[in-house]
C-alpha cells in the first residue's frame, strides 16, 4: 500500500442507511443524491450497492457525474441538479440524463433542443439559489410542460437540519401550492433531514444525501458510519517540555511528551482549522489530541497518555469513523460532515468492504 491516508468504505452500512430511509419515507420513493462522487465515497462502487438495495433514482450535480452513474446503473433514472449545459447537449441524449431546469431561458433552450428526452422543473421556495420563482412557474402552461418533457417538479429545503426554523413551514406551504399547480406531476421536496418531518414533506420522491454516508441531518435521524479515515503513523518523537510543535511554533508543550506524526494533512482534506478546535485522532481506541497546526501532508498528535506498545511506526490512526464521530470531528474544525467527506483527497486509498465490494 503506497498511500498515507486510507478510507474504508462500508457498502453494507451505506445500503442499510438507504433501506432505513426508504422505510421511513414509504410510500414515497426513496432516491439517492450521489453528487460530488457520492460524497467522496466513489460513484463506481456506491451506486451498484444502492441499486442492489433497491434505489432506482439518482441525483447528481453535473453531467460528468451523471455519465459515471449511467455506467454503473444502465437502467436507472438520473437527474442533473445543475440543469442543462447546452455546450455538451449531446451527452444528455447519449447517456439519458435528465436536467433539472431552473430558469425560463433554460426551459426554452431545452424544449427547443430535446427530441423526446425528459426533464424536471425546479421551483424556488425560499433557498434563493437555483429554481424558477413562483411567479415564473405560474406562467408555465401545459403546452410548455409537454414541450419540455417535464416529469417531476421539485424544490429544496434550506433549513431542514434546524427543525424549529420557521422557513421549513413556509417552504412546505409554498411547495404545496406549487405541487397543486402542477397536479399530475410527481413532486419532490425532502432531503435527508426533510424526510424526518414526516409524510407532509415526502410527496412522491425523497432525495437523501448526507444521511446515506453517515452524516448527521436531523436530531431524530439514525445514520450508521460508512467511511473510516485513517492516517499512517510515520514517526513517534520524544519532545521535551517547553519545545514547540509544527509551523509557527503555535503550541508549546507543557510536559515531556510523545508525539506521533501522521501521514495526512489539509492536502488530503483534513482541515487546517481542526487545530486548535479540540480535534482528536484515535489510536487503538484511545483518543489523542492534535498537537500544533495541521500542515499540507502531516498531522501531529500527542500520544503521551497512550501505552507505548499501542503506538508504533507504520501503524494507523483514525481521523474519523468507527471510533470518532465524523460530525463531531467536522464541528471541531468549524464545518460540517459534508465538507469533510467531499474534500477528501483522491490520493487516499479507498478500500471497500461489504457485499459486492471491489477495492
Amino acid at each position: 500500500m503506497s498511500a498515507g491516508l486510507r478510507l474504508t468504505i462500508n457498502l453494507d452500512r451505506l445500503s442499510g442507511n438507504w433501506r432505513r430511509l426508504a422505510a421511513v419515507s414509504a410510500p414515497a420513493e426513496c432516491a439517492a443524491a450521489v453528487k460530488a462522487d457520492a460524497y467522496g465515497t466513489g460513484i463506481a462502487q456506491t451506486v451498484p450497492a444502492l441499486l442492489e438495495a433497491g434505489c432506482r433514482i439518482f441525483f447528481v450535480a453535473v453531467p460528468e457525474e451523471g455519465i459515471a452513474v449511467r455506467r454503473a446503473a444502465p437502467d436507472a433514472t438520473v437527474y442533473v441538479l445543475n440543469g442543462f449545459f447546452s455546450e455538451c447537449a449531446g451527452l444528455y441524449r447519449q447517456h439519458r440524463l435528465m436536467p433539472v431546469l431552473g430558469n425560463p431561458d433554460e426551459l426554452k433552450q431545452w424544449s427547443a433542443w430535446r427530441r423526446g428526452e425528459n426533464a424536471a422543473l425546479h421551483v424556488d421556495t425560499g433557498m434563493n439559489r437555483l429554481g424558477l420563482s413562483a411567479g415564473e412557474a405560474e406562467l408555465i402552461g401545459n403546452a410548455e410542460l409537454r414541450a419540455a418533457g417535464i416529469g417531476l417538479v421539485m424544490s429544496h429545503l434550506a433549513c431542514a437540519d434546524t427543525p424549529a426554523h420557521p422557513l421549513n413551514g413556509i417552504q412546505l406551504d409554498r411547495f404545496g401550492s406549487i405541487a397543486a399547480r402542477f397536479a399530475g406531476l410527481p413532486a419532490s421536496l425532502a432531503n435527508s433531514a426533510g424526510i424526518h418531518f414526516g409524510r407532509t414533506h415526502h410527496f412522491d420522491i425523497v432525495r437523501p444525501g448526507i444521511a446515506l454516508y453517515g452524516g448527521a441531518s436531523h436530531p431524530d435521524a439514525r445514520s450508521d458510519p460508512v467511511v473510516t479515515a485513517e492516517a499512517r503513523i510515520l514517526q513517534i518523537r520524544s519532545v521535551a517540555k517547553g519545545e514547540t510543535i509544527g509551523y509557527g511554533g503555535a503550541q508549546t508543550l507543557q510536559r515531556d511528551s510523545r508525539i506521533a506524526i501522521l501521514s495526512a494533512g489539509y492536502g488530503d482534506g483534513y482541515l487546517r482549522s481542526a487545530w486548535p478546535g479540540g480535534a482528536q485522532v484515535s489510536l487503538a481506541g484511545h483518543p489523542a489530541p492534535l498537537a500544533g497546526r495541521v500542515s499540507m501532508d502531516l498531522i501531529a498528535a500527542d500520544v503521551t497518555d497512550i501505552p507505548e506498545l499501542l503506538v508504533e511506526r507504520a501503524g494507523w490512526a483514525e481521523l474519523f469513523g468507527e471510533t470518532l464521530d465524523i460530525n463531531r470531528v467536522a464541528a471541531n474544525a468549524g464545518t460540517i460532515a459534508y465538507e469533510l467527506l467531499t474534500g477528501l483527497s483522491r490520493r487516499a486509498e479507498r478500500i471497500y468492504i461489504g457485499a459486492g465490494a471491489k477495492s
